[in-house]
C-alpha cells in the first residue's frame, strides 16, 4: 500500500476511502441495530439509510421484489433471522380496546328475559298485542305499502342421515337440474343456492348448455349464489382457521367459474348464531345476511320491538366498520309451516308440494288454487304476510319459499310456481284494494328494498348461544349437547386444521423456489401434488357443515366425514414431507450439476429414483379409530440418527419434543452439533393385568379369592426422550439423536409409584431408572416459578403458589357426570336428569368405597418436566405437568385426559366434565369469558333459572375466570361446552354417551364414543390493578402469552425423522482416498422468512390460489392470511415471550389504533415477491397495493389478507 501511495494513485485513494467508509457504517449500523437475543442469529448484508428523525437505520441490500446481481450469493438461510427483542406488554404502548356503543348487548339483555312465557304450551308468540299492531299497521298501507319477496330456496345438507355423495346423487343433483330445466320455463320465478360442495360437484358434469343458462339467471338476478362458502359453517364449534378456509374455497370457486362474488349471506340452519361469521361476511364484501335459529324468547324480543332487521357490531369495534345487516327470519325455522307467517296451521294451505306416495300434513292439508277460491286464498296468504310485516318499521318482508332438499321433483316447481303465481297476480292485480306487492325475488332484493325505506338501524354486539326451541316439545330444550358432542371427530378436524395449515406453507414456500431456481421436474411434481391439497380443503371444509363438526348427524355419515378427514391428513402429511426435503437438500455442488441430477446421491443402498422421501412421521395411525402411535427410533452404534422439526408459526417458540426410542442410552444435540438439555423416561404400559390375591380374612385367617388388578409397568424395550427445542419463525430445524458409550443417569427420570417398578411377565427385570416409593399424604410438585399441591390420595391438584409472589390459588381438579335425561340429552340437546338422586355422579368411583376403581399413581421427575400421572382404569389416565426449561412453558400447568367410554353400555346416559375448583371471586351470578371460534372473547353470565343446560357455551380455544387480582386460563385444542355454575368453577365437558335420540331428526343416540387423548394448558396468570369503571368499558382479551401457548398447542411443531439419508465427501477440494472430510447434505436449518412476524400478529395461513384459466394447477400467487391477536394490557405483564417483539400504533393514522403488521424488512427467504395487494378476507376484492410488507398496517382484532404474487 505503501508502494502504491508513493505513486499516488488516486484510484486506489478513492478505493481504501471507500472501504474506510463503508467499514464505519457497518459499524454504526450493528451499533444502533436490534440488541441480540438469539446466538443463532448472525449479521447480514446491510447498507446504511437515513431515517426521517436522522438516525442511521440497517438496510437489506436486496429487497425481497429484487433479484440479486448476478453471481451474487445470498446468504444462508440459516443466517437470515435477525435479532429480536423480547416481547413487554406496557401500558403506555398496549393498544387499547374499548368495548363497543351499541344498542342492545345480548348479555346484558338475556338475563331480562322471561324463560317460561304465557304462551309456551301454544308454542306461538303472537298475542293481542301483536294482533293490534298489525290492524294498526294495516290501516297504514296506503302510505306505507308492504312489499313481499317470495325467495324459493331448498336447503342441502352435505351430509346428514344420508352422507354426501348419497345426498347429491339422490337429491342434490335432481334439484339443480329442475332449477336449470324450470327457471327457463318459469320466467318470473327466482331461485337461491347456498353450498357450493354440492354446486361446484354438479358443475363438473354440467353440460356446457346448462353452465351456460345458469350464468344468464346469475346474471338476469334471477338465481343468487348466497354466502358463497364450501357448506354452511356451524357458528359454534368450527375453528376460525377452518371457517376462513372454508369460505376461501366456496369463494374462490364461484369467481373462478361463475366470474362473480357472493352479496348476501344465508345461514338459516346453523344452532344458535355467533358474531364470528358476521365478521367474515362483511370483510368479504357481502353486505347483509339472514339468520334463524336464535332463542325463542330473543325471537319475541326482537319481534315486540320491530327490530328484525339490525347492524350486528363486532363486540371491540368502536367506530361501527365492521357493522353488518343482519334480517333475523321471526319464527321457529325455515320451513313453510313455521315461516309464511304466525300461524302454522294456516301456513300448512300453502305448500302446494303433492309428490305421489308422500303423505304429509301440509300435502293433505294444501289445496290447489283456482279460480274459485284464489280470492279467499290470497286475502289468508296475505294475512299472513302482513301479520309478519307488521314485525319490521319498514313493511318489507322476507318469505322463505322451500325446506330440506325441495324442488327435488320435477313436479314441485310446477305446483308452487303455478300457485303462488296466481295468488300473486290476483293481489298485484287488486293494489289499489290490498295496498300490497308480492313477487318473487333474492335475499338482495329484499336488502335493497329495505335500504330504500330505511337508512337508521339499531346496533347489536353479541351472540345469540345457547340456542333454544320450544316447537318441539312446548317446553324448552336447550342445544348445548353438541357443543361436545363426538371430542374425538372434534379433535380429528383440529389435527387436520393443523396439517393443512403447515403444508400450505411448506408448500407455497417450495413450489415458488423450486420454480425461480428452474427446478422444473421438482415444479411437476409439486403441480401434480397440488390436487392433494386441494382434496384435503374440501374434506376440511366439508367437515365445517353444521351436521358434521357437531357430531349431529348418523354414525355411519360421522365414518364417512373421518375418512375423508383422515385422507386429508395423510395426504398433508405426504406435502408436508416432500416439500421439506425439497427446502432442506442443499444445492447442488460447484460440479455444474442440478439439484435434480444429483438427488439420487442423497440415497444410500436405494435404487435410482429422483424424489425417494427420505423423511418419516415419527407417528404411525392404523385407521382414525385409533390414536397415533410413536414409531420407536433406532439408534445405532455411530450412526447419529437426524429428526426435522417445522414450526409453522411466526414467532421464536419453545416446543417439547417427544421422541421414543429402543435404548435410554442416547443424547440430543441441536443443528451446530451442541449437547442440549434432555431427559429420558420410561414408556407405561397400561394394558397388563395380573391375579393378586385378596387380603386375608382377619377373622378366620383364610385367604381371600384371587381378583383380577390392572398393572401399570414400564415398557422393558422402549424409552422417551423429551427435549424443549428453541425453533425460529416458520422455519426447518434438524435436531440429532446419537447413542453414547457412558450411562447417561443425569437425563433419566426418577420415578415414585407403589408398585410400577416391577414386570408381571419377567421377575428379574431392573428397569434402567431410579424407582422410589410413593409417601404417604399429599404430593408437591414444583419448578422456578411455581408449586403444584396435589391430593395424595386421588393424585388430583389441589392448590398452586407463585414463588413470585407467595401467593397461592385454591385449584382443584375434579371429574365427575351429569346423568342424562332419556330422550331429552342427545347429540343436540343437553339436559341433566331431574329425577336423579345425584345431580352429579362419581364416576371414578370413591376412593373408599366398595366399587372403586383401580388408582395408580406414578411420579416422574427430570430436568426438563415432572408431571404427576393418575390412572383410574380404564376410564380415565390423567397427567399434570410442569417443565423445568427457562421461558414461557414454565409459566403453564400441562394437562392430559385419556378418555375411554369402553363399549356401550357401559357409561349410558353420562356427561363427563372436568372442573376446575377455585377461590376466584369471579362474581355472583358468576361470570366467565369464553372464546368465539378462537377469534374473540365473549362475557357469560350466568342465569339460574335455566338450568345448566343453558349456561353451557361453545369454546374452541380458550375460557377463564378472573377477578381484581388474578386471572384463571384453559386452553383447550378442539371443540368443548364450557360453563362456571358456581362462583369459582369453571367446568368443561369431555365426552357424551347417550343411548337415545332427542327428537331433532338424527334418529339415533350417541354410542360410538372413541378412546381419546384431550390437551390442555392451565393458566394462573396476576391482573395488574386497574380503574373498575375502565376495565368495565374495556373489551376483555386473553393475555399475550395466553395467544402464545395456545397458538403452540393448537399448531404443534411437526416432527419428522431422517431415513436412508448419507453423508457425501466434501467436494470443495481434491481428497485423498483415506480423507475423511464429509459434509452433510441436510441443511441444518432453513428459515422462511426474514424476520418474525411481531408477536401478537399470527400467521393464519400462506394458501396457494389456483391458476384461473387451469383451475386444477397452482397459480403463482398466494393469499398471506394474518390476524392481529387483541391482547389484554393488564393480564400477565410479568411474563417475558423470548425474541417476539411488537410493534406500537404508528403515529401517522388517523385513530391511532393502527400499527405495523410486520417489521421492516420482512420478506420470504430466498423467494422475490412481485405485487402485494390487500384484498377483501377470501381475496376476491382488491383494496390496496403495497411496494413491500413494510408498509401494511392493521388494528388489533382484525384479520387481513395479501395477495402475494411470487416472480421468476
Amino acid at each position: 500500500m505503501l508502494k502504491v501511495l508513493r505513486r499516488g494513485s488516486t484510484r486506489y485513494l478513492a478505493l481504501s476511502a471507500v472501504l474506510l467508509t463503508v467499514l464505519l457504517c457497518l459499524y454504526y449500523a450493528n451499533f444502533n441495530g436490534p440488541a441480540s437475543g438469539n446466538s443463532t442469529a448472525v449479521t447480514s448484508s446491510v447498507s446504511v439509510a437515513l431515517t426521517s428523525g436522522g438516525a442511521l437505520e440497517p438496510q437489506r441490500e436486496a429487497d425481497a421484489a429484487v433479484a440479486l446481481p448476478a453471481g451474487e450469493q445470498r446468504p444462508p438461510e440459516e443466517d437470515l433471522l435477525e435479532p429480536e427483542a423480547d416481547a413487554l406488554v406496557a401500558p403506555d404502548t398496549c393498544p387499547a380496546l374499548p368495548s363497543a356503543k351499541t344498542d342492545v348487548d345480548t348479555v346484558e339483555q338475556f338475563r331480562t328475559f322471561e324463560f317460561q312465557p304465557y304462551w309456551m304450551k301454544s308454542r306461538e308468540y303472537w298475542d293481542t298485542r301483536f294482533e293490534d299492531r298489525y290492524k294498526l299497521r294495516k290501516s297504514k298501507w296506503a302510505k306505507l305499502p308492504l312489499k313481499v319477496f317470495l325467495v324459493p330456496h331448498s336447503h342441502n345438507d352435505p351430509g346428514w342421515v344420508k352422507t354426501y355423495e348419497n345426498y347429491y346423487h339422490y337429491q342434490t343433483k335432481n334439484i339443480l337440474n329442475n332449477m336449470v330445466d324450470n327457471l327457463q320455463e318459469f320466467r318470473n320465478m327466482t331461485f337461491i343456492w347456498t353450498e357450493i360442495s354440492f354446486f361446484s360437484q354438479w358443475w363438473e358434469s354440467a353440460h356446457p348448455t346448462k353452465r351456460r343458462i345458469v350464468r344468464n339467471l346469475l346474471a338476469e338476478g334471477r338465481l343468487e349464489i348466497m354466502t358463497g362458502g364450501w357448506v354452511m359453517t356451524d357458528e359454534a364449534t368450527t375453528h376460525i382457521y377452518g371457517m376462513l378456509d372454508q369460505l376461501i374455497e366456496g369463494h374462490q370457486w364461484v369467481k373462478n367459474n361463475l366470474g362473480l362474488s357472493p352479496k348476501s349471506g344465508w345461514s338459516i340452519d346453523p344452532f344458535g348464531h355467533g358474531s364470528t361469521v358476521p365478521y367474515l361476511l362483511k370483510m368479504s364484501g357481502i353486505s347483509g345476511t339472514v339468520i334463524q335459529r336464535i332463542h325463542y324468547a330473543w325471537k319475541q324480543w326482537l319481534a315486540e320491538r320491530q327490530m328484525g332487521d339490525f347492524l350486528w357490531r363486532q363486540n371491540w369495534d368502536p367506530d361501527g366498520h365492521t357493522d353488518l345487516l343482519t334480517h333475523n327470519q321471526p319464527f321457529d325455522i325455515y320451513s313453510i309451516k313455521h315461516s309464511c307467517g304466525p300461524h302454522p296451521q294456516v301456513c300448512l294451505n300453502f305448500d302446494f308440494r303433492k309428490i305421489p306416495g308422500e303423505y304429509t300434513e301440509y300435502s293433505l292439508r294444501a289445496v290447489p288454487i283456482d279460480q274459485f277460491n284464489v280470492k279467499q286464498k290470497a286475502e289468508l296468504l296475505l294475512e299472513q304476510y302482513g301479520r309478519t310485516g307488521s314485525l319490521f318499521s319498514h313493511n318489507v318482508v322476507l318469505m322463505p319459499l322451500g325446506d330440506d332438499f325441495r324442488f327435488d321433483h320435477d313436479i314441485e316447481w310446477n305446483q308452487q310456481y303455478s300457485n303462488y303465481k296466481m295468488l300473486f297476480d290476483y293481489i298485484n292485480q287488486n293494489k289499489d284494494k290490498y295496498h300490497a306487492e308480492v313477487s318473487f325475488g333474492t335475499p338482495s332484493d329484499y336488502f335493497s328494498a329495505v335500504r330504500e325505506r330505511s337508512e337508521n338501524f339499531q346496533t347489536l354486539k353479541g351472540d345469540f348461544f345457547v340456542y333454544s326451541d320450544i316447537f318441539a316439545e312446548g317446553r324448552p330444550a336447550y342445544w348445548s349437547g353438541y357443543f361436545t358432542t363426538r371430542p374425538y371427530w372434534k379433535v380429528l378436524d383440529r389435527e387436520l386444521e393443523a396439517s393443512l395449515r403447515s403444508a400450505e406453507i411448506l408448500y407455497t414456500v417450495a413450489l415458488n423456489r423450486a420454480r425461480q431456481h428452474g427446478f422444473n421436474k421438482t415444479v411437476q411434481l409439486l403441480e401434480r401434488d397440488y390436487e392433494r391439497i386441494t382434496k384435503a380443503r374440501q374434506s376440511l371444509a366439508l367437515f365445517q357443515h353444521h351436521d358434521a363438526i357437531t357430531g349431529t348427524s348418523k354414525s355411519f355419515v360421522m365414518h364417512d366425514y373421518a375418512l375423508k378427514m383422515f385422507e386429508g391428513i395423510q395426504d398433508t402429511l405426504f406435502i408436508q414431507q416432500r416439500c421439506a426435503q425439497v427446502l432442506l437438500v442443499k444445492d447442488a455442488p460447484l460440479s455444474g450439476l442440478s439439484r435434480e441430477v444429483s438427488w439420487n446421491k442423497v440415497l444410500s443402498n436405494r435404487p435410482s429414483q429422483p424424489f425417494m422421501n427420505f423423511l418419516l412421521p415419527d407417528t404411525d395411525r392404523e385407521s382414525y379409530e385409533k390414536l397415533p402411535q410413536k414409531v420407536p427410533l433406532v439408534v445405532p452404534r455411530n450412526e447419529p440418527r437426524r429428526i426435522v422439526l417445522f414450526n409453522s408459526l411466526a414467532q421464536q417458540r419453545q416446543d417439547v419434543v417427544k421422541i421414543r426410542v429402543t435404548t435410554p442410552h442416547v443424547k440430543v444435540l441441536d443443528s451446530e452439533g451442541n449437547i442440549i438439555p434432555y431427559q429420558v423416561n420410561p414408556v407405561w404400559n397400561l394394558t397388563h393385568s395380573a391375579r393378586v390375591p385378596r387380603d386375608a380374612n382377619k377373622e378366620t385367617g383364610e385367604g381371600g379369592a384371587e381378583k383380577i388388578e390392572s398393572v401399570l409397568q414400564m415398557a422393558k424395550d422402549l424409552f422417551e426422550v423429551v427435549f424443549v427445542a428453541d425453533l425460529p419463525p416458520v422455519s426447518l430445524v434438524t435436531y440429532i439423536v446419537e447413542r453414547v458409550a457412558e450411562k447417561n443417569f443425569q437425563a433419566r427420570s426418577v420415578v415414585y409409584c407403589s408398585s410400577c417398578g416391577r414386570n408381571v411377565g419377567d421377575a428379574s427385570y431392573v428397569p434402567p431408572f431410579e424407582v422410589k416409593g410413593m409417601q404417604t399424604g399429599d404430593i408437591q410438585l414444583e419448578n422456578y416459578r411455581m408449586k403444584l399441591l396435589f391430593d395424595g390420595r386421588s393424585g388430583f391438584l389441589k392448590a398452586v403458589t407463585r414463588k413470585t409472589t407467595g401467593h397461592t390459588t385454591q385449584c382443584g381438579l375434579q371429574f365427575a357426570a351429569y346423568p342424562s335425561a332419556q330422550f331429552h340429552s342427545g347429540a343436540y340437546l343437553f339436559m341433566p336428569d331431574p329425577n336423579s338422586r345425584e345431580a352429579e355422579r362419581d364416576i371414578l368411583g370413591s376412593i373408599d368405597g366398595q366399587n372403586h376403581r383401580d388408582i395408580q399413581i406414578v411420579i416422574t421427575s427430570g430436568p426438563i418436566a415432572s408431571e404427576l400421572s393418575v390412572v383410574y382404569n380404564p376410564i380415565l389416565a390423567h397427567t399434570v405437568r410442569i417443565y423445568h426449561a427457562a421461558g414461557p412453558l414454565s409459566e403453564g400447568i400441562y394437562i392430559e385426559n385419556t378418555i375411554d367410554f369402553e363399549a356401550p353400555p357401559k357409561n349410558r346416559e353420562t356427561e363427563l366434565f372436568m372442573r376446575v375448583v377455585t377461590d376466584i371471586s369471579n362474581g355472583d351470578p358468576p361470570e366467565f369469558y369464553s372464546d368465539l371460534n378462537g377469534f374473540q372473547m365473549q362475557k357469560r353470565v350466568k342465569v339460574e333459572r335455566i338450568g345448566i343446560e343453558g349456561n353451557y357455551f361453545p369454546i374452541t380455544s380458550m375460557a377463564y375466570i378472573q377477578d381484581s387480582s388474578r386471572r384463571l386460563s384453559l386452553l383447550v385444542h378442539h371443540a368443548q361446552g364450557a360453563a362456571a355454575w358456581q362462583p369459582g368453577w369453571l367446568e368443561v365437558m369431555l365426552d357424551r354417551r347417550t343411548l337415545y335420540d332427542d327428537s331433532r331428526g338424527m334418529g339415533e343416540g350417541i354410542v360410538d364414543n372413541k378412546r381419546m387423548l384431550t390437551k390442555f394448558w392451565l393458566l394462573l396468570e396476576e391482573v395488574t390493578s386497574q380503574d373498575s369503571a375502565t376495565a368495565s368499558e374495556t373489551f376483555s382479551r386473553p393475555s399475550l402469552f395466553a395467544h402464545h401457548l395456545s397458538n403452540s398447542l393448537l399448531y404443534p411443531a411437526n416432527l419428522f425423522v431422517v431415513e436412508g439419508m448419507t453423508e457425501i465427501p466434501s467436494t470443495g477440494h481434491q481428497q485423498s482416498d483415506h480423507s475423511t472430510e464429509r459434509e452433510l447434505v441436510l441443511k441444518k436449518k432453513v428459515v422462511l422468512v426474514s424476520r418474525p412476524f411481531p408477536c401478537d400478529v399470527h400467521l393464519v395461513n400462506l394458501r396457494t390460489l389456483s391458476d384461473v384459466s387451469y383451475t386444477q394447477f397452482p397459480s403463482q400467487s398466494a393469499l398471506l392470511v394474518v390476524q392481529r391477536q387483541g391482547y389484554a394490557c393488564d393480564i400477565g405483564a410479568g411474563v417475558t415471550i423470548p425474541q417476539c417483539s411488537l410493534e406500537v400504533a404508528s403515529s401517522n393514522n388517523a385513530d391511532g389504533s393502527k400499527s405495523p403488521t410486520f417489521h421492516k424488512r420482512t420478506f420470504f427467504s430466498d423467494l422475490n415477491m412481485g405485487a402485494i395487494v390487500q384484498t377483501s378476507l377470501t381475496g376476491l376484492h382488491q383494496i390496496h397495493k403495497f411496494e413491500s410488507l413494510d408498509s401494511v398496517e392493521m388494528s388489533p382484532m382484525e384479520l387481513l389478507s395479501l395477495n402475494v404474487t411470487f416472480v421468476l
